[in-house]
C-alpha cells in the first residue's frame, strides 16, 4: 500500500510537471525580440523585420500547422488554473514592453536614417505595442487583482490608450454585436471608415461611462476620482518625459507608432465581429454567446496571441482566463489567422467576397442559430 501511494504521488508530480512544460509554449511570443533587434540594429529592408514576422512569417507557419481544436479536460483546467507559470509570463511582459521602447526611442536617434528605414522601425515599434501591448493588457485588464489592474493599464500606456480598460470591459463586452457597440463592424462596413467609428465612438463611450460610475458612487465628475482624467494626465506626462529624454524627433516617431499600434488594434476588433448581430428582446438583447465573435483555432496565432484568436469563448465567459479558452466548433470560423485575416481587410472587394459567402453558409448550415447580418 506505501507503494502505491509513493507510485500515485510520484505520477501527480510528473503530470504537474507535464503541465508546467506545456504552459511555456507562450514564451514562444519571444520570438519577436530577434526581429525586434533586427528592426532596431540593422538598415535597409530589415528595419521592417517585424512586419515581416507577423504578415509573412507567422501567416506561412498558419497555413503549414492548422489548429487542432482540442479543449482541455475539467481536471486539465483545474491544474492549468492553479498554475501560477500563466499569470507570471503575462507579468514578465510589462518590462519587456518598455525595454523594447526605450530601444526603439534610443535607435531612431541613430544618425544617418532614411525615411525608409524611419518608417520601418517606427511600423516594428507599433507592431510590437499592439502584439505585446494591447493584446496582453487586455488580458490583465479582465483580472480583478489591483496589481494587474495597474500592469493591464501600463501596458495600454504604451499605446496611449489607457480608456480601453473602460470602454472595452463596460461598453464593448455588453453591447457586442449590436449597433450599440462602437467595435462591433456592421455587415458590409468598410475597415477605414469603422476605424474612425470605433476609436472615436469608443473614446466617447469611455467617458460617458466613467461620468455614470462616478453618479451612482457620488463621487464628483471633476475629480481625482475620474479614472479617464487621470489616464489623460498620466499619458500627458510619458510623452512629455519621452520628450525631455529623447527630444522632438523620437517623440514624434513614438507618437506615430501608438497610432498605428491604435489603428492595427482597431483592425482586430473589425475581423473579431465582422457581420454578426445578437436578436433583439424587446428593448434588450439576447445573451452573449460564442456565436457572436469570429473564431480562429490556429495554433500558431493562438500561442503567440496569448489565445486571443478564442475570441468566441472569450465573450462567452469574459471572466475565464486565455488558459482555459475553449474551441467551438458550431461558430463562425475565420478562413485563416489573425495575421491573414487581416491583410485581407485591407481590400474591402476582397474581404466582402470571402466574408458574406461565410456569413452566408454559417446561416445555412446554422438556422437555428444567433442572428447573423
Amino acid at each position: 500500500m506505501p507503494g502505491c501511494f509513493i507510485l500515485n504521488a510520484y505520477l501527480n508530480r510528473k503530470k504537474i510537471n507535464a503541465m508546467n512544460l506545456k504552459s511555456l509554449k507562450y514564451l514562444s511570443i519571444l520570438t519577436i525580440l530577434i526581429f525586434v533587434y533586427l528592426s532596431f540594429t540593422m538598415h535597409g529592408v530589415w528595419t521592417f523585420a517585424v512586419a515581416i514576422y507577423a504578415y509573412i512569417l507567422v501567416p506561412g507557419l498558419e497555413f503549414i500547422l492548422p489548429g487542432k481544436g482540442t479543449n482541455m479536460t475539467n481536471d486539465e483546467e483545474i491544474e492549468a488554473l492553479k498554475d501560477k507559470t500563466y499569470d507570471i509570463m503575462l507579468y514578465a511582459m510589462v518590462p519587456i514592453l518598455f525595454g523594447v521602447l526605450v530601444f526603439f526611442l534610443f535607435s531612431i536617434r541613430e544618425p544617418g536614417l532614411s525615411t525608409f528605414e524611419i518608417i520601418g522601425r517606427i511600423s516594428s515599434m507599433g507592431l510590437v505595442a499592439v502584439t505585446l501591448g494591447f493584446n496582453v493588457g487586455h488580458e490583465l485588464g479582465h483580472r480583478n487583482t489591483r496589481h494587474e489592474k495597474i500592469m493591464s493599464r501600463a501596458m495600454l500606456l504604451v499605446s496611449l490608450q489607457m480608456h480601453f480598460v473602460i470602454e472595452h470591459n463596460y461598453g464593448h463586452h455588453k453591447r457586442v454585436a449590436t449597433e450599440e457597440d462602437p467595435a462591433s463592424a456592421r455587415y458590409g462596413e468598410v475597415l477605414y471608415t469603422f476605424w474612425f467609428r470605433s476609436w472615436i465612438m469608443g473614446y466617447i463611450s469611455a467617458w460617458k461611462l466613467e461620468a455614470k460610475r462616478l453618479k451612482n458612487e457620488g463621487l464628483p465628475f471633476y475629480s481625482i476620482h475620474n479614472e479617464m482624467i487621470r489616464f489623460e494626465i498620466i499619458q500627458i506626462l510619458f510623452v512629455a518625459a519621452i520628450f525631455v529624454l529623447f527630444g522632438g524627433f523620437a517623440t514624434l516617431a513614438y507618437l506615430v507608432a501608438a497610432f498605428i499600434s491604435k489603428i492595427l488594434f482597431e483592425t482586430i476588433n473589425y475581423i473579431e465581429h465582422y457581420g454578426l448581430t445578437r436578436k433583439r428582446k424587446n428593448k434588450s438583447f439576447e445573451k452573449v454567446l460564442p456565436v457572436h465573435s469570429w473564431n480562429s483555432n490556429k495554433d500558431v496565432g493562438r500561442v503567440l496571441l496569448f489565445e486571443l484568436t478564442r475570441h468566441s469563448d472569450h465573450h462567452y465567459k469574459a471572466s475565464r482566463k486565455y488558459q482555459i479558452l475553449k474551441h467551438y466548433e458550431d461558430v463562425p470560423q475565420m478562413p485563416a489567422g489573425y495575421p491573414a485575416m487581416i491583410l485581407l481587410s485591407f481590400i474591402p472587394p476582397l474581404w466582402f467576397y470571402v466574408m458574406h459567402r461565410k456569413i452566408d453558409r454559417f446561416k445555412k448550415e446554422n438556422p437555428a442559430g444567433a442572428a447573423l447580418a
